[in-house]
């Protein structure tokens, strides 16, 4: 397979004829799978844990892509699939945490100084990070998405079904709540 990008007219075609169906979904995961896992790398963090997401995201697609109608994009499709699979994974993990260490990780330690200019871009982006988890489910989802991954707000309300307005408030706490971590004026 060459490095030629198809459109999701031209997948979808090889999809649904059974010759060229496996094809297909090669050009799929060869297509999105850089970019799913990024993704999903970004809400669970580790490397095994996304391996096993970025699977199950490709499982999924395999069984329902017949039924896949081209509404949307074939990534914007793959991308809400993979933002399901990440935050089932997530909220099987904080249901396993105790209700003692839920409350406490909202509780956020801000350090007496602010951000001084000898850090590093490393040291401030780990801190950004750190701020980052500390973050509700929601609002650290907007935020990896609109920061991150520089989507626009339509594109992620058709992704997490929600109201542009709705993502704009989520993005607003959040962006506060870092700077508070921060101690960003």
């Amino acid at each position: 397979m060459n490095d030629t990008t198809y459109t999701d007219e031209a997948i979808m075609a090889m999809f649904a004829d059974p010759t060229t169906r496996e094809k297909a979904f090669r050009i799929i995961v060869k297509q999105f799978g850089a970019q799913l896992y990024s993704r999903i790398r970004a809400i669970v963090g580790g490397h095994e844990e996304t391996d096993d997401v970025l699977q199950n995201t490709f499982i999924k697609a395999w069984r329902s892509l017949d039924r896949f109608r081209l509404e949307s994009s074939l990534y914007t499709w793959l991308f809400r699939i993979a933002t399901n699979e990440a935050l089932t994974l997530v909220r099987r993990r904080k249901s396993k945490m105790s209700l003692s260490l839920y409350d406490d990780e909202m509780k956020i330690t801000v350090p007496s100084n602010d951000l001084e200019s000898s850090e590093t871009g490393d040291e401030i982006a780990d801190k950004l990070q750190s701020a980052v988890e500390k973050l509700p489910e929601k609002q650290k989802l907007v935020f990896q998405m609109k920061y991150f991954q520089e989507m626009k707000y339509d594109d992620m309300a058709g992704i997490l079904k929600t109201s542009v307005g709705a993502l704009k408030a989520s993005y607003h706490f959040a962006v506060k709540k870092i700077e508070n971590f921060l101690q960003i004026r």
